[in-house]
């Protein structure tokens, strides 16, 4: 069968080939009731325009390029959600996204970003699995980029990051406002597989711990301080620690979900009630654990999905790949569950 046309869709339609394409390209100077006739004939025909004609005609794909840092972006339940949030925000525009897995190498980095360019994207949105610098990003001057969950020293780049000072300030300040006073943290350290430590998120966590103190008057205790290499073995390790001191904590915050997961482990061997006699907070809100555990945890939530929402609302509002780079942070708000 053959496939159908502009042709045909103009005489079903009743319009010319030209109204049919300013309605396919979403063009402003088409009227309402005759927009919806022609999108009625195009879906009563199934058509489907023929994406490489367009790129050839526009001198444009209509892709903005999602280069990713890591395959975790892909694997990883929550961060994946910056790419659903910058999909989904494009689909609404008539537009779709090209996903590049570029991995952690300098120069698979540098192949996947001239890959985008080729296929003239119109902007970039540069992403990390977790929050860190970004250290060996190729110059870029034909398109805009943004830089998402990660962000560039030098400030080269418009980024986008989790606000970690206001996502610890959040959680250790419910905790405070539940009446603790002696709370323990256990904050991100090395990972096991010996990576560089998600610095960003450890140091503005542990700013937000020591600002809430302060507001309620509380000293900082450094001996509540412990730092997990991120392995289940140390995370159980810690929390037990932290419950042998002469004085133990009446609260956790642990620095991601999956320490939290440990700390409940530690906890329920010493026989101890979560929250009743040690309430625990994480970082995340990882909802395989936040909500599989019980009880279920109180977490502050990573706003990845409007990270890569703002990063595709960034570019298609500023366009200019000369444009002032911005630093926009995303709040972490806590979501209250049962664990505090």
């Amino acid at each position: 069968m053959q496939k159908p046309t502009i042709k045909d869709i103009a005489q079903l339609a009743g319009v010319s080939r030209g109204t049919v394409s300013r309605v396919l390209n979403h063009h402003p100077a088409v009227n309402a009731e005759t927009r919806q006739r022609v999108n009625a004939v195009i879906e009563q025909l199934s058509y489907r325009p023929n994406f490489s004609a367009r790129q050839m005609r526009t001198n444009s794909s209509h892709l903005v390029g999602f280069g990713l840092l890591t395959d975790e972006v892909i694997t990883t339940p929550y961060a994946v959600d910056m790419i659903r949030g910058a999909q989904e925000t494009l689909w609404a525009q008539g537009k779709v996204m090209l996903v590049v897995n570029a991995g952690y190498q300098q120069d698979t980095t540098e192949a996947s970003l001239e890959a985008l360019l080729e296929r003239r994207v119109e902007g970039i949105i540069y992403a990390a699995m977790y929050h860190r610098p970004i250290e060996f990003l190729p110059p870029i001057s034909q398109v805009p980029i943004v830089l998402a969950n990660c962000f560039s020293p030098d400030g080269a780049y418009t980024a986008v990051v989790p606000d970690e000072v206001a996502g610890g300030y959040a959680a250790v300040r419910h905790l405070l406002m539940k009446g603790h006073r002696r709370i323990g943290f256990i904050n991100l350290g090395p990972t096991t597989r010996g990576e560089v430590p998600p610095l960003a998120a450890s140091n503005g966590r542990l700013q937000g711990y020591k600002n809430a103190l302060m507001e309620f008057g509380v000293p900082f205790d450094e001996s509540l301080i412990c730092y997990t290499n991120q392995s289940p073995a140390a995370n159980y390790r810690l929390a037990y620690e932290l419950m042998q001191l002469p004085e133990p904590p009446t609260a956790i915050f642990c620095g991601n979900d999956r320490t939290a997961l440990g700390c409940y482990g530690a906890l329920s061997e010493l026989g101890l009630r979560i929250p009743d006699d040690v309430a625990v907070v994480g970082f995340d809100n990882q909802l395989d654990i936040a909500q599989g555990l019980w009880p279920p945890l109180t977490t502050v939530q990573l706003p990845h999905y409007e990270m890569g929402k703002w990063a595709v609302e960034y570019l298609m509002a500023v366009g200019d790949p000369h444009a002032q780079p911005v630093h926009q942070m995303i709040d972490c708000p806590l979501v209250e569950r049962e664990s505090a």
